[in-house]
C-alpha cells in the first residue's frame, strides 16, 4: 500500500479547503480531491477511515453518530437515514457499524458521490446542491437526518436546514455539526440564529448542544484552542441534535402521547 500524505501536507490541503468561500469553487475542489480522498484508506475497528482525514484525527462522524444513537430507539436496521453532504461516506461507515442499513446520501460533488458509491454502503445516492436545490425526497421520509462537517462558509448555507427538517418524519431526529474555531465563529452565529428561529416557531426542539474540544487537528496556529501549540493543537466543534415536532404540536395543538 502506498503511503498517505504527511500531516503537514494534509493540513495544507484542508486549510486550503477552509479558505474557499465560493460554493462553485468549493465543489470543484472536492471533485479534484475525491479520487485521492479515500485512495489510502485503512480499516479502523469496523469503520473505513481515509488516511487524509485520519491524519487530522477527524472525530466528527463518530461523535455525531454516537450522539444520534443515544436518542434514536431501536431496532436500527430498517430505519431510513439521510446522510446530507455525505462526501465519500464517512458517516455511513459509522452508521453501518452500529446496525443501520437503510442509508441514503446526497452531495453536491459528483466526484465524492462516485467514491461513496464505490463503498457500497448506501441504498440510494443523489446529486444535490444543498441550499440551492430541494432534496429529492418526499416530506417526512427519514427517521433521522445527519449533516456532518458541511455547515461552514463556502459549503452548505444555513438556508438548507428547513429542507432537512422537511424530509424528517414527525418525531424524527436531525443531527448537525459545525466547527467552532475562530474563522468559523461568524457562520456559527448565523447557524444558531437559524436553529433558534425554527425552535421558536415550534418546528423542532433541541435535545443536545454538545461542545467538543478535540474536533480535529488545527491547520494553522490561528485556529488552535488557547493553551495549545500549532504542532498538537486541536480546533473545537459542536454537535446539535433536534427532534422534529409532531404536526399538531408544531401548529399549536396538543402534543401526542
Amino acid at each position: 500500500m502506498a503511503e498517505g500524505r504527511s500531516l503537514p501536507e494534509v493540513r495544507a490541503l484542508v486549510g486550503a479547503s477552509h479558505g474557499i468561500t465560493d460554493l462553485a469553487h468549493k465543489l470543484h475542489f472536492y471533485d479534484q480531491w475525491a479520487p485521492n480522498y479515500d485512495q489510502h484508506g485503512v480499516v479502523v475497528g469496523s469503520a473505513f477511515c481515509p488516511q487524509d482525514v485520519a491524519a487530522l484525527q477527524y472525530r466528527a462522524p463518530r461523535l455525531a453518530v454516537d450522539c444520534l444513537m443515544q436518542a434514536l430507539p431501536g431496532p436500527h436496521h430498517a430505519a431510513p437515514i439521510l446522510d446530507a453532504a455525505c462526501g465519500t461516506g464517512l458517516v455511513a461507515a459509522e452508521l453501518q457499524a452500529r446496525g443501520f442499513h437503510q442509508l441514503h446520501g446526497v452531495d453536491g460533488s459528483p466526484g465524492m458521490l462516485d467514491q461513496a458509491r464505490a463503498r457500497g454502503l448506501y441504498q440510494c445516492l443523489n446529486l444535490c446542491i444543498l441550499g440551492q436545490e430541494p432534496l429529492p425526497s418526499a416530506e417526512g421520509t427519514f427517521d433521522a437526518v445527519l449533516m456532518v462537517g458541511a455547515l461552514s462558509d463556502g459549503q452548505v448555507p444555513c438556508s438548507a436546514i428547513p429542507e432537512l427538517l422537511r424530509v424528517t418524519k414527525p418525531g424524527g431526529l436531525v443531527c448537525l455539526t459545525t466547527r467552532t474555531n475562530p474563522s468559523n465563529l461568524r457562520y456559527k452565529e448565523v447557524l444558531e440564529a437559524t436553529l433558534d428561529r425554527l425552535e421558536q416557531a415550534g418546528a423542532w426542539e433541541r435535545l443536545v448542544a454538545r461542545p467538543v474540544d478535540q474536533w480535529e487537528l488545527a491547520t494553522s496556529e490561528l485556529e488552535v484552542r488557547p493553551g495549545t501549540s500549532d504542532s498538537d493543537g486541536f480546533i473545537s466543534g459542536i454537535i446539535y441534535l433536534y427532534r422534529k415536532q409532531a404536526a399538531a404540536q408544531a401548529e399549536g395543538g396538543r402534543p401526542g402521547a
